[in-house]
């Protein structure tokens, strides 16, 4: 931009006549795009790895497409019957689902319906393959048909359930995830305590993420402290030793572990040897929350080391001295003034070290057994192995609020703004 400038007509311009009003806009308008176009790529990354998978995550948690869609007929005759009557589905209706049943049949998607229900009421899925092999073969009254082919087709409860899993949407998941069912009469309410599964592994996974959290801060603190008294060069040779965990894979810390712990391992020999425990005694320090708490203790320490050492290094010596000549006790002292100055470094490795055990599922998995296993273990497990997404979407979704819920009290209570890494 020519910024020589001239007054004509009382309008500031520049040399080429463009009042500097607009020539200067023009030039905010090219910055603005040039700094778009440099953040393009991150913001792309961001939106595909981060952005889209939450938001498919939190479309799966509901989508129950296949149900309306194979089920064509009957879905939108369910959706007129009253369920609250007791009485079973006019003809109309079993003749609509024989002709559902006979098409996904020859089409091979009338199963993926019987697994879908299954999920939220085993049975379905053998009640489906029974009755869509011999479909095609129902004649009127087609009421009669079903329940000669099986007699849960007798009962007001499947068609019940059917009528409420053939919409577009469902809240099945959901509720499944929070231990959660429809009664006999469509009524929700929480499973009795022997059926209860995810409540408790959400409880069990806040607990171990908050004493891994405390344990790291516990152990970290010191450490960041010696850290940023001693020389630079002693304390940048122990920094290499705070860092090498990174250089090693986490699959062989977690087996290392593995070995130390188990009940002939490492540590149970030395203890044996040495006579604190008997041979028949040895500690049961795996496949439990024992093993869980100290693999992912070792594993994340460093998260909560490299913040802390950032905020005290940059901590003048000078306050402790000061503190001291004013009459100060070093308890006094560290309590008034250091411990205060390194709140923001507490602040950012708690909340990056329990952001990170609770979704952690490698080490809970090889470590953790029946007790020491979280949430994202069984999250993993519904992804992987029972391919029931839908569930395994909630499941995320739903540690993914209460994350945004205890980031948000952290930021009512502590503060974002005082979070430093350095």
């Amino acid at each position: 931009m020519n910024t020589d400038a001239v007054v004509n007509d009382g309008v500031m311009r520049t040399a080429d006549g463009t009042p500097l009003k607009v020539s200067l806009a023009r030039a905010q308008r090219r910055l603005k795009i040039r700094a778009f176009m440099l953040v393009l790529p991150l913001f792309a990354f961001i939106a595909i790895t981060f952005f889209f998978p939450v938001i498919d995550m939190l479309f799966r948690s509901v989508e129950n497409y296949i149900v309306p869609q194979v089920m064509e007929q009957t879905a939108p005759l369910l959706k007129e019957w009253d369920d609250r009557s007791g009485e079973l589905p006019p003809e109309e209706v079993f003749a609509a689902a024989a002709a559902d049943f006979a098409k996904g049949f020859e089409e091979k998607t009338i199963l993926k319906v019987g697994r879908r229900m299954n999920y939220a009421e085993s049975g379905f899925a053998s009640l489906f393959r029974k009755t869509a092999r011999r479909a095609k073969d129902f004649e009127p009254p087609f009421k009669d048909a079903f329940i000669e082919r099986d007699d849960d087709w007798g009962k007001v409860e499947t068609w019940r359930y059917l009528k409420r899993e053939a919409g577009a949407f469902t809240i099945s998941y959901y509720l499944a995830a929070l231990d959660m069912s429809y009664g006999a009469t469509g009524d929700i309410g929480f499973k009795p305590d022997d059926e209860s599964i995810y409540l408790k592994l959400f409880w069990r996974t806040l607990k171990l993420s908050l004493t891994i959290t405390l344990l790291c801060l516990a152990l970290a603190y010191p450490i960041s402290y010696l850290l940023s008294t001693l020389p630079v060069k002693t304390s940048n040779l122990l920094l290499i030793l705070v860092l090498l965990p990174f250089w090693t894979s986490l699959l062989v810390r977690t087996t290392a572990w593995i070995a130390l712990l188990q009940q002939e391992g490492v540590i149970n020999d030395l203890l044996v040897a040495i006579g604190l425990i008997s041979d028949e005694g040895r500690l049961v320090m795996i496949h439990n929350a024992t093993g869980t708490v100290i693999a992912m203790t070792h594993i994340l320490l460093p998260f909560m080391v490299l913040p802390l050492y950032s905020v005290m290094k940059t901590i003048p010596p000078t306050y402790m001295r000061a503190a001291k000549n004013l009459g100060a006790t070093p308890t006094v002292a560290f309590i008034r003034v250091y411990f205060p100055n390194t709140v923001a470094g507490i602040g950012a490795g708690s909340i990056l070290v329990f952001i990170i055990a609770i979704g952690y599922y490698i080490t809970p998995a090889l470590v953790g057994g029946v007790d020491g296993t979280l949430i994202s273990n069984f999250i993993a497990y519904h992804m992987n192995q029972s391919l029931n997404w839908g569930l395994a979407a909630a499941l995320g979704v739903i540690l993914l609020g209460l994350v945004l819920v205890l980031y948000y009290f952290y930021d009512r209570i502590v503060g974002i703004d005082n979070m430093k890494l350095g």
